[in-house]
């Protein structure tokens, strides 16, 4: 969700800031560039993050418009600090800064697509302060119903990174990433073959708060999970006619006296991530496959992926390993295979 801030300097926090006197072993400074926030991590040349940095700076949030030099500003007042003092360390940046409302636009390049074709499509823009970043580019997929990813492809990367020997050969693999626009994606051979998009968090915030459907909800203290199943239960049970046919139960529940003002977000929210996870074991019917029996990764916020684990359980997959620290592995590892971290210097610090 979008969140407006007063001032981006102020929003900037060192969530590591006792590292910032490492600067020494600066290696890389990486950017997770989004629409409504801007992370920042410092690396060391082992890919150990020293420190890290936040802003609500995002590329629809920027201190002033771009066309004023908002991308530098940010820029400055996120790393400024970082570059002054360790000067002419690379930067490497994925996500929203690389679209045609970014920076500088960073070309998708099209599926089947591994970290080489990410590398090969890098885009490279110059900062006022002098530094030059390094854009990683998005994915495409061609189809009927074309398809893309931004940012999502670097975390995927960093994903796969944790276990060598796990997607190698002809192993396939399933990566879930929950969030606003929900992504599921195949990966076989370390490349990403195909993903969809389910956009359930932004239909979940768009029936709540723009429809008659919010009218009786109210914010409960805690998750209601027993609510929550139900939504799951109803959307897998009864919910073949699809989610226009179930939708409005999260009303008529609440005015027939089942379900309490408290329980109804729950509910809604089982209902939307039930109707997503049926229409992808669909899919993955239609491909010989199935989500009963699957192990699977997912990688997102850790109160929202633990909802998708309770969720997956209700359609038999029980094997749902949440990956942590996956932008930051994914960046360090497209700036390694892009060839901007010294592997001299690596190898020296690693000895």
């Amino acid at each position: 969700m979008k969140q407006a801030g007063s001032s981006t300097s102020a929003a900037i926090h060192a969530a590591a800031g006792a590292a910032d006197a490492n600067l020494a072993h600066a290696a890389l400074i990486a950017l997770d560039w989004g629409t409504t926030s801007l992370r920042a991590y410092l690396y060391d040349a082992s890919g150990n993050v020293l420190a890290t940095r936040e802003s609500t700076a995002g590329i629809m949030n920027l201190p002033r418009s771009a066309e004023q030099g908002g991308f530098d500003a940010a820029f400055e007042d996120t790393c400024g600090a970082w570059l002054a003092d360790a000067p002419g360390v690379p930067v490497i940046a994925a996500g929203m800064v690389g679209s045609a409302q970014g920076w500088v636009e960073a070309p998708y390049v099209e599926a089947p697509a591994n970290a080489d074709a990410l590398v090969a499509g890098i885009v490279r823009v110059k900062a006022a302060c002098g530094a030059t970043l390094h854009i990683v580019p998005g994915v495409l997929q061609r189809g009927e119903l074309p398809n893309v990813m931004r940012g999502e492809e670097t975390q995927i990367f960093g994903a796969l990174g944790r276990d060598a020997n796990s997607v190698d050969g002809g192993t396939q693999a399933l990566i879930g990433l929950p969030g606003t626009h929900a992504k599921w994606v195949v990966v076989k051979s370390r490349r990403i073959e195909r993903f969809h998009t389910f956009m359930t968090g932004e239909v979940f915030a768009a029936l709540r708060e723009h429809t008659i459907l919010g009218r009786t909800m109210t914010t409960p203290d805690r998750p209601d999970t027993e609510a929550f199943l139900r939504g799951v239960t109803i959307a897998r049970e009864k919910g073949r006619a699809g989610v226009l046919a179930t939708a409005f139960s999260a009303r008529t529940l609440g005015l027939t006296g089942e379900l309490s003002g408290r329980q109804q977000p729950d509910y809604l929210s089982g209902l939307l991530i039930g109707h997503e996870l049926a229409g992808l074991d669909a899919i993955l019917a239609q491909q010989q496959s199935a989500l009963a029996g699957q192990s699977l990764r997912l990688i997102g916020n850790e109160a929202l992926c633990e909802r998708y684990r309770l969720a997956l359980a209700q359609f038999g997959c029980t094997q749902a390993e949440l990956v942590k620290h996956a932008t930051e592995r994914g960046l360090w590892r497209v700036a390694s295979q892009a060839g901007l971290i010294n592997p001299a210097a690596r190898a020296a610090h690693a000895g």
